[in-house]
């Protein structure tokens, strides 16, 4: 019989509804449970997409002997993390403590009967092996000790709820670094500078010293993405003309969209890779990292025009409108890494099958370009595509033109996208969270601007008018919706990030009145329902959010940007955009906060860094004015230039209802404003000294 998790909306959850387990979601039902029994509670966290998830699902929860010592002896809940954050971000913080070290999905924890942590650990086997305990030796432990010496481990509970605490961001007053945050508005704004250009000569420094100048990357295996990092890097070097820091971030780009984190059929990025050389990844597709690597690889191709950037991101685009999208919904949350009980089995090939899929000349081409003519790279028996050669090379190879080998290989990439399509596809997470949508909203919106491509804009489009009408509700946010139903408080990371992609797009279009009250209402709602009014910052959780053990406050990035970094550098935008001191201030109090942190590991804050970096240049606002149809050269000239630190902004010929920095006269002919801070040029009449006074900012 279905256990509890049948009324769940998550995926995750509802893959554990048949489980011999009695779990129990998150709530008060639970908590209430462990009360009146005394027992102490099993918490497992994970995701749909997870393989280790699934992993320890099969071996554990589906076992009906580990299933009855979870259920004689304690109270078992279940955790989408995706839907909630908050808990994941609470005992991933306890579990690190008591590791010493990372942890990861599945987490697995064990709490006291009012939710404060004492054990822990990730996977665990049901007999030991890897090193690890046996998930069923560890249960009977667990419960042993809970009987024998509960009072120790309430105490061990306690200690660690006060680490985990000891972690937040607090004021200081001991060095000059902590003096950002106690100084008046004045010197608190002058010493942020300060902070402010020696994090972003660290995190340089930082990620350049561990720079794979062969394969791309920092470090070495496993590799991720990691977006913001290297939007910072290249912010910076492209502002301080630092061609060896630019070229890192470029090859990087260049190498992820050549291996095999890139889907070569499909579009789209894998999670992450599992070696230095970006070749075989972690199979997982998910929406958080796609939005944001579709504004990269944009930006990338207005630096550079490379055909690559172009093609990655049209690819990931129609992967993200063809899988990721259901009509006019928003965009879904990942795809498995597992089909037929095997990761990967969905995305790798055997050579053979390929070669009786295409013609000749075809497998010749695509054998040489994606390496099926060398050995197996997948586990020493299947081949996982990657570009093993360039197209010039494979076309000396072959003695063919370059031509007719670049349209051999997009045939044969057409059929065998539509073979693998026809196979068992591996699971997909349908579920629509609010923060996840942003950045897929933001990524389409600004790829869409850059490249002229209309029907991008409106798959953004689409998903914000979605998120408002499914998500929005009463002047207040909710965080996840699935099947007719939205429901959770929203976070910090769904209003930060969703500020972020009403700012752009305000830019996609002529200005909408409605989308830039939006954004307003979304900035009010971070200062009324997030802000700390004492310390400054941004807690994880609405001040009216259920009572946890901890409220997190990071300003980390981690998988996503953080939001306190997000917060902090939209409203310091949308402050300077529609001139409203609160937002301004409140950014600043954000960075005030964080600003040790961020100076003694500024790779860990490319965020904040980003935000931070604003202060010492505001951003630049253009402002067109005009009719539509002659500002249409304008505006691409614009969109085809890196300009990260720039709001261009087309005016609507009614300006009643816009703020009256905005409110510009609009006239027979094209024009356009620009101002940075308080200092406005005049009015300019032509694309080229338009173009000339935005490279001079």
């Amino acid at each position: 019989m279905p256990n509890r998790l049948a009324h769940e909306t998550s995926p995750y959850l509802l893959q554990h509804a048949g489980n011999p387990v009695d779990w129990y979601a998150w709530g008060d039902e639970a908590l209430a449970a462990a009360r009146d029994t005394g027992r102490p509670i099993l918490l497992s966290v994970g995701y749909s997409a997870c393989h280790w998830c699934h992993v320890m699902a099969h071996e554990c929860f589906e076992d009906a002997a580990t299933a009855a010592l979870m259920n004689r002896y304690f109270i078992n809940i279940k955790v989408d993390r995706e839907e909630r954050p908050d808990i994941d971000q609470i005992y991933q913080t306890a579990h690190q403590l008591i590791a010493r070290g990372p942890g990861g999905w599945p987490l697995t924890m064990f709490l006291t009967s009012d939710g404060k942590p004492f054990f822990g650990g990730t996977y665990f086997p049901k007999s030991s092996r890897y090193g690890r305990p046996g998930f069923d030796d560890l249960l009977e432990r667990v419960a042993q000790v809970w009987s024998a010496q509960r009072e120790e481990v309430v105490a061990q509970g306690d200690e660690l709820v006060r680490a985990s605490a000891a972690t937040l961001p607090a004021r200081h007053v001991d060095d000059a670094a902590n003096a950002v945050d106690n100084a008046g508005s004045s010197e608190r704004s002058d010493a942020l500078q300060k902070t402010a250009a020696q994090a972003s000569t660290g995190l340089r420094d930082a990620l350049m010293q561990a720079f794979d100048e062969i394969h791309g990357g920092f470090g070495g295996a496993p590799k991720f993405p990691h977006p913001a990092n290297l939007d910072a890097l290249l912010r910076q070097a492209v502002a301080g003309h630092d061609d060896a820091a630019r070229d890192a971030v470029l090859l990087t780009l260049r190498r992820m969209a050549e291996g095999g984190l890139y889907d070569h059929l499909g579009g789209g990025f894998f999670r992450y890779s599992t070696d230095a050389q970006w070749m075989i990844p972690h199979f997982e597709k998910m929406l958080y990292d796609n939005g944001p690597l579709l504004r990269l690889y944009a930006q990338a191709w207005q630096l550079t025009g490379e055909p690559l950037f172009r093609h990655v991101c049209a690819t990931t685009a129609a992967w993200l409108m063809r899988e990721m999208q259901g009509g006019d919904d928003g965009y879904f949350s990942s795809i498995d890494a597992d089909s037929e009980g095997e990761e990967g089995r969905f995305y790798v090939w055997q050579r053979e099958q390929v070669a009786q899929q295409l013609g000749a000349a075809e497998f010749a081409a695509l054998a040489s370009h994606y390496g099926l003519d060398a050995r197996p790279n997948f586990e020493g028996h299947a081949w996982h595509l990657h570009v093993a050669r360039p197209l010039v090379e494979v076309a000396t190879r072959l003695g063919r033109p370059e031509a007719e080998c670049a349209a051999l290989i997009a045939s044969a990439r057409a059929r065998l996208l539509a073979l693998r399509e026809a196979s068992a596809r591996p699971g997909r997470d349908d579920k629509v969270l609010t923060s996840w949508n942003a950045l897929a909203i933001d990524g389409m919106a600004f790829a869409a601007r850059v490249f002229g491509e209309p029907r991008w804009a409106a798959s953004a489009r689409s998903a914000v008018d979605f998120v408002r009408a499914a998500l929005w509700r009463d002047g207040r946010l909710l965080a996840t919706h699935k099947d007719g139903r939205s429901h959770l408080n929203a976070y910090l990371d769904d209003h930060a990030f969703l500020l972020g992609a009403m700012l752009e797009l305000l830019q996609g279009d002529v200005l909408h009145v409605a989308d830039l009250q939006w954004a307003c209402a979304l900035a009010d709602l971070l200062l009324d329902q997030f802000e700390d009014p004492l310390e400054g910052g941004f807690f994880f959780t609405s001040h009216d959010h259920e009572a946890l053990v901890l409220r997190p406050k990071s300003g980390h990035d981690g998988a996503t940007a953080s939001g306190n970094g997000v917060a902090a550098l939209h409203l310091q935008r949308l402050g300077h955009l529609i001139g409203e001191p609160r937002y301004l201030d409140s950014a600043e109090r954000t960075m005030a906060l964080f600003a040790s942190e961020v100076a003694r590991a500024p790779h860990g804050f490319g965020t904040l860094v980003t935000a931070m970096a604003e202060t010492l240049s505001p951003p630049t606002l253009v402002m067109l004015t005009g009719p539509a149809p002659a500002l249409v050269p304008w505006r691409a000239a614009l969109a085809a230039r890196y300009l990260p630190g720039a709001l261009v902004l087309q005016l609507p010929d009614d300006t009643s209802g816009l703020p009256d920095v905005l409110a510009k006269p609009a006239g027979a002919y094209p024009q356009a404003w620009v101002c940075r801070g308080p200092q406005c040029l005049p009015p300019i009449v032509d694309i080229e000294p338009l173009v000339a006074a935005l490279s001079q900012s």
